[in-house]
């Protein structure tokens, strides 16, 4: 069934309370998703480099000692902290170079996203257990999508939860499932498409980190990606400057928007909605199938 939330602020009034406002939305869809949450949160941007979200399975792993092995081999600064079992590194070089010393080198650490902004962090067990878990509500930014699953179809593992990230400060997260999502897997993997999980909705993150590197915009891709993903879906994207929601054809999943003239906020379910400030005088909506909405700070 799983559960989407999403709150794109338009400006800087609530920058410094996002996850202290999304906290109560991500534990309102508890019972649509019990098993795992995530989020992907976008905010400290780095002016140069790359900011990258790590994850290694042992709690006391030595993230110190990997800062320090990165500085030396490849010759740059690396500013760092911990969260729970995932650590966020700051590196002063291109992503490229750093993503590929580390999958040489530190098999043992998975990059869960990497970008200018976005950092992602997900967990087995209740939504409300990840929100304690990450401190979610002490954390600032501009924008930040989540997701609370129900594994129907696997096993429940923090691998298979959402969100997905396949590209720079590109994440998705997904209420339904794609009929086609072996096949796209295949043909985007020739394409350099890399995936680390079995999950479809990884494939359709995958599908939109390529329709970009093809040079569409934000809309033109969520548009081809309406042609060319069979199945039923409730998207919703993050990227460094935006924010999109999108239905498949039929719509069977359900999804609601709420904007005011301080920010955009979505859910599978309107309840997660009311504890935003100023929500008694949003503008209510039920996205249309087939219709792409997107957010972005260029147009604002």
């Amino acid at each position: 069934m799983c559960g989407i939330v999403g709150l794109y602020l338009k400006n800087d009034k609530y920058q410094d309370r996002l996850g202290e406002l999304f906290a109560p939305m991500l534990i309102a869809m508890t019972e649509r998703g019990p098993d795992s949450a995530g989020f992907a949160v976008y905010g400290d941007e780095v002016d140069q480099g790359v900011k990258l979200t790590l994850r290694n399975e042992d709690e006391n792993y030595d993230w110190a000692a990997l800062a320090k092995d990165i500085e030396a081999k490849l010759n740059t600064k690396v500013d760092w902290f911990q969260n729970s079992k995932v650590a966020v590194f700051k590196v002063d070089i291109d992503a490229e170079t750093v993503e590929n010393y580390l999958m040489e080198n530190h098999q043992d650490v998975l990059i869960m996203s990497s970008g200018k902004s976005i950092e992602i962090l997900k967990e087995v067990g209740l939504p409300e257990r990840i929100v304690n878990l990450f401190h979610l509500e002490n954390m600032k930014g501009s924008h930040i999508i989540g997701h609370t699953r129900m594994a129907t179809e696997s096993a429940v593992t923090m691998a298979g939860s959402h969100p997905f990230s396949t590209g720079m400060d590109l994440c998705l997260v997904h209420n339904g499932s794609l009929s086609n999502h072996n096949r796209l897997r295949q043909e985007l993997k020739r394409e350099g498409i890399h995936f680390e999980t079995e999950n479809d909705s990884e494939v359709a993150a995958g599908y939109l980190t390529y329709r970009l590197q093809q040079g569409d915009s934000l809309t033109e891709a969520l548009e081809h990606a309406l042609d060319d993903l069979d199945g039923f879906f409730t998207f919703t994207i993050g990227t460094k400057d935006g924010f999109a929601v999108v239905r498949d054809p039929i719509a069977c999943k359900p999804a609601v928007i709420a904007e005011t003239d301080d920010y955009v906020a979505m859910a599978s379910e309107y309840q997660a909605l009311t504890t935003l400030p100023g929500i008694e005088n949003a503008k209510v909506w039920e996205p249309e199938p087939s219709k792409v909405y997107v957010w972005e700070r260029t147009t604002h």
